[in-house]
């Protein structure tokens, strides 16, 4: 078949969803990414994936244009002429479900987070509800990440019970996320927050969190890695970070292709977010064998044990945070690397990405059987109008 995937950036494909398209061209689907451009459009290339540019306003809540990236979303689906689109992140799951329904187009999403909207709550969080809603009667089928956000969807009647199946967020390479020596104990600890630097990744807690343990601990060291997305409407201002690393309360490392040499160099990983899908850095560094502090909120307790694989601390508190990592810090190295190997286990369990691939291909196979070439029939195809008609 002719697979169509679209997500918010492409670097999003590339880095956790790789694996996935490598097991989807092995099975002889040719690949196309619409998805708006960044570097790592030639590594998708260079992998046989063709790709289309796509623009959007990732961070924009205008009314108006959404209603051109859904126009977009219409025109990119007639012209290329996928036989089923498999899409992430909010709005090419919103916009591209409302484009796809009335060309018939089948339309997979993958609920990967539910976003600023539903974090602000109300009337921000009223629309989102009413346009998720709407956008998904049409799939048959909607990966969740984490049974809190399915669970959700179905309470309020966005979706159907029987659409919703759960999956282990991208899933993890093993291989490639192999278990890492554990920090030798002369070594300071290092308490390592991989993430965009975002108030709602919980980046002020964390900071927080660090001035109360270095009081008690002052050889732990706090870093922060991850991309300062200024585009975000809920980024922090560079300016402050460069505060945090001249007071010496974090060390800001910046950006990082490939995060496992800093996961390695650190005892625990950290992520104090208020609500994910299935995040990705936690998995990762589970994987590799270092325990994790994260909050109680969904997404990111459905990845963590708590007292087992690492900690639970309460959302938007610096003080439960600085407490779990205190608590941390009163291990010894051994009960510390314990954590972490028990960490890696529950990833072997639970979040092996051949879990992800094998739902992938059980939905696609139920799919190839309603077609007799790799395009959509002609008559499934409308005009622009018959899509926004349809769509109001």
């Amino acid at each position: 078949m002719h697979i169509l995937i679209t997500v918010n950036a492409a670097w999003n494909i590339w880095n956790f969803r790789r694996s996935l398209v490598e097991a989807l061209q092995a099975d002889g689907h040719r690949i196309t990414i619409l998805a708006p451009h960044d570097d790592s459009v030639p590594s998708l290339q260079a992998s046989g994936c063709r790709f289309i540019p796509l623009a959007m306003d990732v961070k924009g809540l205008n009314p108006v244009a959404d209603f051109w990236l859904m126009r977009r979303f219409g025109r990119h689906f007639r012209s290329e002429r996928p036989d089923v689109v498999l899409s992430y992140t909010v709005k090419n799951n919103l916009f591209g479900a409302l484009a796809a329904r009335p060309l018939g187009l089948p339309f997979i999403p993958n609920i990967t987070g539910l976003g600023t909207a539903f974090l602000s709550g109300g009337i921000l969080r009223t629309i989102a509800e009413g346009l998720y809603r709407k956008a998904f009667r049409h799939p048959e089928r909607v990966f969740f990440q984490n049974a809190d956000d399915r669970d959700f969807f179905i309470q309020r009647n966005l979706i159907r019970t029987g659409q919703a199946e759960l999956v282990p967020g991208s899933g993890i390479d093993l291989r490639y996320f192999d278990v890492a020596a554990f920090p030798a104990e002369e070594e300071p600890p290092i308490f390592l927050m991989i993430a965009r630097l975002l108030r709602d990744k919980g980046v002020a807690e964390f900071v927080e969190a660090a001035i109360r343990v270095k009081s008690r601990w002052p050889q732990a060291r706090f870093q922060l890695l991850g991309a300062l997305a200024p585009e975000n409407r809920g980024a922090i201002d560079p300016n402050v970070v460069r505060g945090w690393q001249a007071e010496g309360t974090i060390e800001y490392l910046g950006q990082a292709s490939d995060v496992r040499p800093h996961i390695a160099a650190a005892s625990c990983v950290v992520l104090p977010s208020y609500r994910e899908g299935a995040p990705r850095t936690l998995i990762e560094a589970a994987a590799m064998g270092r325990p994790i502090i994260t909050t109680d909120v969904p997404g990111c307790r459905s990845v963590i044990e708590d007292g087992v694989t690492g900690y639970l601390c309460a959302a938007r508190s610096a003080e439960s945070l600085a407490q779990a990592c205190l608590r941390f810090l009163e291990l010894g190295n051994g009960a510390r690397a314990d954590l972490g190997r028990r960490g890696r286990e529950k990833m072997k369990r639970e979040f092996d990405q051949a879990i992800v691939i094998a739902a992938y291909r059980k939905v696609l196979a139920s799919l190839e059987h309603r077609f007799s070439t790799d395009r959509l029939p002609e008559k499934n195809l409308g005009s622009s109008a018959d899509v926004m008609a349809n769509v109001s």
